[in-house]
């Protein structure tokens, strides 16, 4: 498998790695409550999230099972760091992965997510050879569920109160997509651009 170069552009971002400069940025959305759900690692302080940022800094690329690729999400007009989204090779004979994206909130609405998502699904297609993607989505956040369905991946599992999550019970979704179903050779479904990579 050929080494990953970054950066990759889509319409309005810059997908990249991650970089020590990015601690004030990263802690200005990882510390909040609802970002804690599905990172790696709780995010309380400052010291907190420079543990997270270092681990991030060496995620950059997919050798083995277990690995995640972290890319940050910038602007392509200031590079400002708008979140970040992984992609964690969770098995290599059955060829999962799972999708993790988070958004600062203050960026919702632009179509950010959108654009990373979709080029984190070129990727473990095209360049990873992927055969199956998965999400899990709070089932609270009614934007994320229908932005993941936007992009065609199929709701597979809602589980109810399957876990406390700082005290309170979490509902969970999961969405999934098969690499035949991303690939632009239907004719009914619109696909977003695809990616360009440096």
């Amino acid at each position: 498998m050929a080494s990953l170069k970054l950066p990759i552009t889509t319409d309005q971002l810059v997908l990249t790695a991650f970089e020590r400069a990015d601690l004030e940025a990263l802690g200005s959305y990882l510390c909040m409550r609802d970002a804690q759900r599905y990172i790696d690692g709780l995010a309380r302080d400052r010291q907190d999230v420079e543990a997270v940022l270092r681990q991030m800094c060496e995620q950059i690329n997919l050798r083995r099972p277990g690995d995640t690729l972290t890319l940050a999400m910038r602007r392509k007009d200031n590079l400002e760091l708008v979140g970040h989204t992984c992609l964690r090779w969770s098995d290599a004979t059955a060829g999962q992965s799972e999708l993790r994206f988070i958004l600062h909130p203050r960026q919702a609405g632009r179509g950010y997510a959108h654009e990373a998502i979709s080029a984190m699904l070129d990727l473990a297609f095209d360049h990873y050879n992927i055969h199956r993607v998965f999400v899990r989505c709070d089932g609270r956040n009614h934007h994320s569920a229908k932005l993941l369905e936007q992009l065609g991946l199929r709701l597979e599992a809602h589980y109810r109160e399957h876990a406390l999550f700082q005290g309170e019970w979490d509902e969970e979704l999961h969405f999934a997509i098969l690499d035949r179903e991303w690939r632009p050779s239907s004719k009914i479904r619109h696909f977003p651009p695809r990616v360009r990579v440096a």
